[in-house]
């Protein structure tokens, strides 16, 4: 299988780049190692291996959302800007149907 290849050239010419030759080059040659690592990869055989989304399993990164029942109201809406019978007042962002 032969190995892809991407042109430098043309994708700095779609992002508007401009490169010299020397640094087209430089590119290249780093464009053309990174493809050709993949290519290694991409022929390892990997079926006995189950897709992760991280290398540890990660527990507990949020807490639990509970109301604090124990704070009286005027603790909780100190910050609020805009407050009115014990509630935090917010424009209206719906117009009328």
């Amino acid at each position: 299988m032969p190995q892809p290849h991407i042109d430098v050239r043309y994708v700095a010419k779609l992002a508007r780049l401009e490169l010299s030759d020397a640094e087209i080059a430089t590119f290249q040659q780093q464009l053309d190692a990174i493809l050709g690592y993949v290519e290694t990869l991409s022929q390892l055989d990997v079926s006995g291996i189950e897709a992760t989304a991280h290398a540890v399993p990660v527990f507990g990164r949020m807490r639990a959302d509970e109301p604090h029942d124990s704070l009286p109201a005027a603790a909780v809406l100190h910050n609020a800007p805009d407050q009115s019978q014990g509630q935090i007042r917010v424009p209206k962002v719906v117009a009328d149907a």
